[in-house]
């Protein structure tokens, strides 16, 4: 038997990333794991220690998405609906066309014989328009408000929508055509902003703010609803 006081257990970071920013950032995914961002030198037992003085507000988040159910997986069966910037659009099973998969603004078609190979298909098409309106937004932001960026990168990512390089590399996830184009825009401002200040500080954020004032709702719609990108 052991005698003395049962000290709690260290929370675990399930993911650890150096880089030359000044400051820590705790990141809880979408399904539950810890990411910590924090600066090349620091030590890990200073890293440790931040972590353990965010328990609760790690605890909590955690908690949030671990409540969430995750969403039904698709069956590409003839009506299931499929997200497209914020809104849902029915699928079609169809004798032959080509390509397999289409989309005409209001229905996605998809051959019967395609369907084996579904997935592949709806990722290649997902992927495909998110360099065009990723492009094209990117453009036209970065242009109004002045940003400039080396090239854009389209990801297969499943818990980051977005990231800025240290090189001006912007990547996004081709999921996030499937939300809302306000919500798009407001990840879009948030790497270009990160092209000026790398990291979360309040420069930061008010950065953002001054171009989109309204940009908390939109992190609270990923927070609450970005599960369903998939």
């Amino acid at each position: 038997m052991l005698f003395g006081y049962n000290r709690p257990m260290p929370i675990a970071i399930d993911k650890l990333v150096r880089s030359r920013r000044k400051t820590v950032a705790l990141v809880v995914e979408r399904d539950g794991r810890l990411t910590v961002r924090a600066p090349l030198r620091m030590a890990e037992a200073r890293i440790q220690g931040f972590v353990e003085s965010h328990a609760n507000w790690i605890a909590k988040n955690q908690a949030k998405v671990r409540v969430a159910a995750p969403p039904p997986q698709k069956q590409y069966a003839d009506g299931e609906t499929f997200l497209y910037l914020g809104k849902s659009y029915p699928l079609r099973i169809v004798p032959s066309q080509r390509p397999a998969l289409k989309f005409d603004g209001y229905t996605f078609r998809l051959t019967k014989s395609a369907r084996p190979k579904a997935e592949q298909a709806f990722i290649r098409w997902y992927k495909a328009q998110a360099l065009e309106i990723l492009s094209g937004r990117l453009q036209a932001l970065a242009g109004k408000y002045g940003f400039t960026y080396q090239k854009i990168r389209i990801s297969s990512a499943r818990t980051r929508w977005g990231s800025c390089s240290s090189r001006g590399t912007l990547s996004f996830t081709y999921r996030l055509v499937m939300a809302p184009p306000e919500v798009v825009d407001y990840v879009v401002i948030h790497e270009l902003v990160h092209t000026q200040v790398k990291n979360h500080s309040k420069t930061f954020w008010g950065r953002v703010g001054k171009i989109l004032p309204e940009y908390k709702t939109h992190i609270r719609w990923l927070r609450k609803d970005g599960r369903v990108l998939t």
